[in-house]
């Protein structure tokens, strides 16, 4: 945990770098806190479920610093038709610090999850869906749109295993909307590294892998081979919970052995914006997994079917 949000040095020196950082390594404290019952009582593999809620709240505590420190520039993602495009910037940061606060703390989490939700989906259908339709030969309008409704998934997903429904029954129809939507994305996703092995793991967006990183192909389709396998296994509800696991532990492992020497070889003369790219992907995956480990914290043990 403590070297997944270690903080480069090159990064220290600017503000709208260092903050998110900071909110992050934060967040870590509060959750890991929170949770200590739960990681002293789990062992071996639920350690890491126990964890999922943890990584989302760092991560959604990151991104909030980055829309206080960058609003202006993030106001020109609101569309158009939507007026006080600069409040919502610094609306939306207040609601992910809010929602990483109350995932951290366990306090309220179904509203928060379920609104979080709410607010992502939001964003694919008015920002999205209509990049998808206005350009829909561009990989990456696809790859953020099914990204971000995987989010929404499991961010329902979580509201639902805070339910009395799923303390009875050990299920819930969030959690099945959660699990379909993780599932397409892990197939999407998976398929992506093999059309396109060149960019980094996980969530391929537009970013190449460093030349200096080895085995750039073995990663690429190691990877695909399992987010494609877990993904059905998803969608068929067959073993779901150790393929979600499965997702979450790649994801994790990714953000370790990738995104943080990524971050970390960010040179001190790069400028701001490459720096906060590098932000971007480091907290991005770490979130994706945290969302897929609390999916799978909330799917059944066992191997029984789903339907």
């Amino acid at each position: 945990m403590h070297a997944s949000l270690a903080v480069p040095l090159a990064m220290v020196f600017s503000p709208l770098v260092f903050w998110p950082y900071c909110a992050g390594a934060a967040l870590t404290l509060i959750g890991v806190f929170a949770v200590r019952r739960e990681l002293a009582e789990a062992s071996g593999l639920e350690k890491i479920l126990a964890l999922g809620g943890v990584f989302v709240a760092a991560s959604l505590a990151a991104f909030s610093g980055e829309h206080f420190g960058l609003a202006k520039f993030i106001q020109q993602g609101v569309p158009s038709w939507i007026p006080w495009h600069l409040f919502w910037a610094y609306f939306v940061g207040c609601a992910l610090l809010a929602a990483a606060l109350s995932i951290a703390t366990n306090v309220q989490v179904r509203l928060s999850a379920t609104l979080l939700g709410i607010m992502i989906f939001f964003f694919v259908l008015t920002i999205h869906l209509p990049r998808v339709l206005a350009n829909p030969h561009d990989r990456i309008a696809w790859a953020v749109a099914v990204r971000d409704s995987s989010f929404a998934g499991c961010a329902w997903a979580l509201a639902g295993s805070h339910t009395e429904e799923w303390r009875t029954h050990g299920t819930h129809k969030l959690i099945t909307l959660g699990r379909l939507l993780i599932a397409v994305a892990a197939v999407f996703f998976g398929v992506e590294h093999f059309l396109h092995s060149q960019f980094v793991p996980v969530i391929p967006l537009e970013k190449l892998m460093p030349t200096w990183y080895p085995v750039h192909l073995l990663i690429a389709y190691v990877t695909g081979t399992v987010l494609i396998a877990a993904g059905v296994s998803l969608l068929r509800g067959i073993r779901t919970r150790a393929a979600a696991t499965s997702i979450g532990i790649l994801a994790l492992a990714t953000v370790l052995l990738v995104y943080l020497p990524i971050a970390i070889a960010i040179p001190s003369s790069a400028g701001t914006g490459e720096k906060i790219e590098g932000l971007n992907y480091f907290f991005d995956t770490l979130l994706f997994a945290g969302m897929v480990l609390v999916l799978a914290n909330a799917l059944p043990k066992g191997t029984r079917r789903l339907t």
